[in-house]
């Protein structure tokens, strides 16, 4: 799962090719990044048609460095080469040691090659077409595709619409004071204990961590510890529960092991069918 050299976390490069892939992938290649450990750098390389249009919004919202490469003559990818520039100088300045390449293109087999020679972990997040030269130049491949696109990550939460002055002609509407029943009613409401929530990415941080597993399983801590890398502002209270334990119990897809000494596991439940 994680890299742990000299007791210290592992830290991890997201470098994509925005010219090859979709920004779809973006959500999917992050959570796929923060099972390696810590996720230091994220930048996203590509071109002026490419960084202005489909990626500018993907790129802003999951805090990626954008790094246009302008073209100096046509057909020639100077994206490319800076991509690989980056992921070497991260390297040899010791500031990532593992990489996670998002791309579907096999010209940057030799880079894969270059930075596992050195005893970098590489990774691959690329799409169905990838060309086994790329998949087997890394040490994972992580296949995506449009049915893994999460709805949710595409949009931010909706803000509040900015309230208009009322025009200084308009009368203003008599106060009514509201009836007893009113206040009764609202007061009940909001005694009322928080709906709990249980959000599909929880299900599938644990498919993916236990997938890691020999044992088939994943700490509770470990768990905690992943999702706050996928989203720092990850917090079981926003769903209702009062702690990650008692989040993962109401799931009917994952079953909570505890081990004496070892504290709690997480698993997938064996579904039966009827």
């Amino acid at each position: 799962m994680q890299d742990l050299t000299n007791g210290s976390e592992a830290t991890v490069a997201i470098l994509v090719d925005c010219d090859n892939v979709p920004p779809e992938i973006l959500p999917y290649a992050l959570r796929v990044a923060a099972q390696f450990g810590r996720v230091a750098l994220r930048r996203g390389y590509g071109n002026h048609t490419t960084l202005a249009n489909r990626w500018q919004e993907a790129l802003v919202r999951q805090a990626f460095t954008p790094h246009l490469q302008y073209q100096y003559a046509s057909g020639k990818n100077t994206a490319d080469i800076a991509l690989a520039l980056d992921a070497l100088e991260a390297m040899f300045d010791q500031r990532a040691d593992t990489f996670c390449l998002v791309t579907s293109d096999s010209d940057f087999a030799y880079l894969c090659r270059k930075l596992r020679e050195r005893g970098s972990r590489v990774c691959i997040v690329g799409e169905a077409k990838t060309p086994q030269a790329l998949r087997n130049a890394s040490d994972q491949f992580f296949e995506w595709s449009p049915d893994d696109a999460d709805p949710d990550g595409t949009s931010d939460s909706a803000e509040k619409a900015p309230v208009k002055p009322e025009s200084a002609a308009k009368p203003k509407a008599p106060k009514v004071e509201p009836s007893k029943e009113l206040v009764k009613d609202l007061a009940k409401e909001a005694n009322k204990p928080p709906v709990k929530q249980r959000p599909r990415f929880v299900v599938e941080a644990v498919s993916l961590l236990a997938s890691e597993s020999s044992e088939g399983k994943v700490g509770l801590g470990a768990l905690g510890q992943y999702l706050k890398r996928t989203d720092p502002a990850f917090s079981p209270k926003t769903y209702g529960h009062s702690g990650l334990l008692d989040m993962v119990k109401t799931y009917d897809l994952l079953e909570l092991k505890q081990e004496a000494g070892a504290g709690w596991f997480v698993v997938l439940a064996d579904v039966k069918g009827g």
